[in-house]
């Protein structure tokens, strides 16, 4: 059977991701694979209406990780692991390394706090293809790559300005997504065999090839060579 993949984007308001999901989706598509696409906050009835509250309620931070770790658990249990488990290849439009920069390096909510509730929410969810069955109850679930649309703060924010109308967090100041982005370099730091960084500061066009470099090195895809940086 093959085995399953999970990949998410990452980046702050404005960096760009969302418009590439589908055409990586497509690729995989193209090459035998069934992919599920979803995103955080939602990606099941009762994480979609989580996000509801979370882009609009006002709250303090420990609600809004609260809210976000309790639609991560639903959204694991009711569709990554089963996606995963069936051999599919899963994207999602943010995950948890969003949280860790919005509500820890945004909203200046202690790390390690969100280091506990990353682990009770993502453990004993599924289980690693090379782990034994006895180890599923330890495992944590993170995706195999996380590509990180690395943009500056002021840059987004110009691309914001013409955007739909801004929920709680679009509306937030320069100065909150500077913080949110210093939040997603401090877990690319961690993680450096998961993270990609893609540099979004450029054209749709080179963004695209920097996707393609990354993702075909790790051999889950061929890309024609004209595709590749």
């Amino acid at each position: 059977m093959t085995k399953g993949l999970f990949i998410s984007f990452e980046g702050i308001d404005g960096a760009g991701k969302s418009s590439h999901i589908e055409g990586l989706a497509q690729a995989f598509r193209e090459q035998g694979r069934v992919v599920t696409l979803t995103r955080e906050p939602g990606g099941t009835p009762l994480a979609e209406k989580l996000r509801a509250l979370m882009l609009h309620d006002a709250m303090d931070p420990l609600t809004e990780a609260l809210i976000a770790f309790a639609g991560r658990r639903d959204h694991l249990v009711q569709v990554i692991e089963p996606a995963l488990a069936r051999g599919e290849v899963v994207i999602s439009d943010r995950f948890t390394d969003a949280t860790f920069a919005y509500q820890g390096a945004g909203r200046g909510f202690d790390w390690d706090q969100l280091s506990i509730l990353e682990r009770m929410a993502q453990t004993g969810t599924g289980l690693h293809p090379d782990l034994k069955p006895d180890l599923a109850e330890i495992f944590m679930r993170e995706p195999d790559m996380t590509l990180w649309f690395d943009l500056p703060a002021e840059v987004a924010a110009e691309r914001l300005a013409t955007a739909r109308v801004p929920d709680r967090f679009e509306s937030q100041p320069g100065a909150f997504f500077a913080r949110v982005a210093q939040g997603y370099a401090r877990r690319a730091e961690a993680a450096p065999q998961r993270f990609a960084r893609i540099d979004a500061n450029t054209s749709r066009e080179a963004v695209w090839q920097q996707i393609t470099l990354a993702v075909g090195h790790k051999g889950w895809l061929r890309f024609p060579e004209g595709d590749k940086a």
